[in-house]
């Protein structure tokens, strides 16, 4: 039987068309994939199963019947249900209120029926492996129990088509292998899975079938037993794709980045980083391997000049000798230090503004792009097209079109062009760099890293993906609880990559 039937569906944004003529047939009960490069037309295609775009031609059948969404609501009362990659969910309510929010159950005088709520919900989770407190407020939660919330808030609405974009672009190995648990468990009880990713081992490993898509279109679906990572890849992107880039080894210098006994409480007393000690140095990658949540977040704030949340600091930072506590984050970045944040929405770019202007914050005071009280479009205008160029930045080139319409993977070029390039880098912090990006753009974005640090940069690599951490670092610093606990050296790494499952699992003893 199936489930999604699309038929010729095009969908095009002014000039632009995301999707063009796609044809596709999801078998009910069944895990299909959906794999592309960024901006291939994923998350459009999607989205118009889920309601949230009309197509601008082509038809649509769900469970064999015609179906015209005008809205996600119409989906939902169709069975279908979607997590989006960045969480829906309202902190300060707990996670029956945001489970209940649309589906609310009133007793008497117009009170809400939380306790029948809260039961079910208990009982859904219980049912698919879903360990989650259903009075807990959202805000305590771990990234991972955001996600459990999400899709019981499906099952909560008896969705059975269940669309997932990228759910795994920030869980922890740990987490990813629950998912995969839930996943089945809902197949077994016959739902149908959608699932939008760029992490083409989880394709190999979870999916029975998996689409293809390049340019809009789709370029073949295929079940998945017999494939490999390799040729996946070559169709995704159309070349051949280096699985692995050429890291040649480092000649590190003198010492950029100095921390040193830094220990930080949060306003509630609360030890996040504890004497936490590490050099970086020029021409050299330190990675930083640890599960979220062990302090990495409060330690870019810290390299970044915001410290809101925190109490001061004890202990020091240096960058090439001058001590940056107290500074603000325009003073640190006088100083050459560039940020790729771990949230680049929220910190890294404005999404209602256009490209050219997302490629120079930071540096839009700088004479060459100024003309008079304004900006001088002409150099802007040639600046944006060499970096578009330069990073393979794929969006339609209309001048006014927001950032936020760009897909997840050319935002985060557009982040990493624009640091990347700025006059007197000194030192790169990158955190998650790669996150919800493709294959191709990962390859691009790895290449990059490694020609900034040979050319003498120092670069503090933060990233929840232990194959990054393992193919970029010179050296890695094993994050927990706050304090480094383990160092290896690049001696270290060198031997490792020879045995990579066994050093991942070293790795792995040292931040769990």
């Amino acid at each position: 039987m199936e489930a999604v039937g699309l038929s010729g569906i095009t969908k095009r944004f002014g000039t632009f068309c995301a999707n063009r003529d796609v044809s596709l047939s999801i078998r009910a009960g069944s895990i299909h994939a959906i794999v592309g490069e960024n901006g291939a037309g994923k998350s459009t295609l999607t989205k118009i199963i889920y309601g949230m775009h009309a197509p601008s031609s082509g038809s649509m059948t769900i469970k064999g019947q015609p179906a015209a969404f005008s809205s996600p609501r119409d989906a939902i009362e169709a069975g279908i249900g979607m997590v989006h990659q960045h969480f829906m969910l309202i902190g300060g309510l707990t996670v029956t209120e945001n489970i209940m929010l649309g589906q609310e159950r009133q007793r008497a005088f117009g009170l809400l029926d939380t306790r029948t709520s809260t039961e079910r919900i208990a009982a859904i989770a219980r049912n698919h492996g879903m360990e989650i407190s259903p009075d807990t407020p959202v805000r305590e939660l771990s990234v991972g129990e955001e996600q459990r919330v999400e899709i019981i808030k499906l099952l909560f609405r008896n969705a059975d088509i269940l669309i997932l974009d990228e759910p795994t672009a920030v869980l922890t190995p740990e987490e990813t292998g629950q998912l995969f648990r839930t996943l089945r468990s809902l197949q077994e009880e016959g739902k149908t899975i959608i699932l939008i990713t760029h992490k083409l081992d989880e394709v190999l490993r979870i999916a029975d079938t998996v689409s293809v898509m390049r340019k809009g279109e789709i370029v073949d679906t295929l079940p998945v037993p017999g494939l490999d990572k390799q040729s996946l890849a070559r169709m995704m992107v159309g070349r051949q794709v280096l699985l692995r880039v050429n890291n040649p080894p480092a000649q590190p210098q003198k010492v950029v980045l100095d921390i040193s006994a830094l220990s930080l409480r949060d306003h509630r007393g609360r030890l996040k980083l504890d004497n936490l000690s590490l050099q970086v140095r020029e021409g050299e990658i330190y990675g930083i391997a640890g599960v979220e949540g062990n302090g990495q977040s409060e330690l870019l704030e810290l390299l970044w000049g915001m410290r809101s949340r925190h109490r001061k600091p004890e202990g020091r930072i240096t960058v090439d000798g001058r001590d940056v506590s107290g500074m603000t984050a325009r003073d640190i970045a006088g100083l050459g230090v560039s940020h790729i944040p771990e949230d680049r929405l929220r910190h890294a770019v404005i999404a209602d503004y256009p490209v050219p202007e997302n490629l120079i914050f930071g540096r839009h005071r700088e004479q060459r792009f100024r003309r008079g009280a304004g900006f001088n479009r002409a150099e802007l205008d040639a600046y944006t097209r060499e970096m578009t160029e330069k990073f393979d930045i794929r969006y339609d080139p209309d001048p006014a079109l927001p950032i936020s319409r760009l897909s997840g993977g050319n935002q985060q070029k557009i982040v990493l062009a624009r640091e990347l390039n700025r006059p007197g880098l000194r030192l790169l912090v990158l955190a998650q760099p790669t996150r919800g990006v493709d294959i191709g753009a990962i390859e691009l974005i790895h290449n990059t890293i490694i020609a900034a640090r040979q050319e003498g940069i120092a670069v503090l690599l933060i990233s929840a993906e232990l194959d990054e951490i393992m193919t970029l670092s010179t050296r890695i610093g094993c994050l927990y609880g706050g304090r480094i606990r383990h160092e290896f050296s690049d001696d270290d790494v060198i031997r490792g990559r020879r045995n990579q499952r066994e050093f991942e699992q070293e790795i792995g003893m040292h931040i769990t």
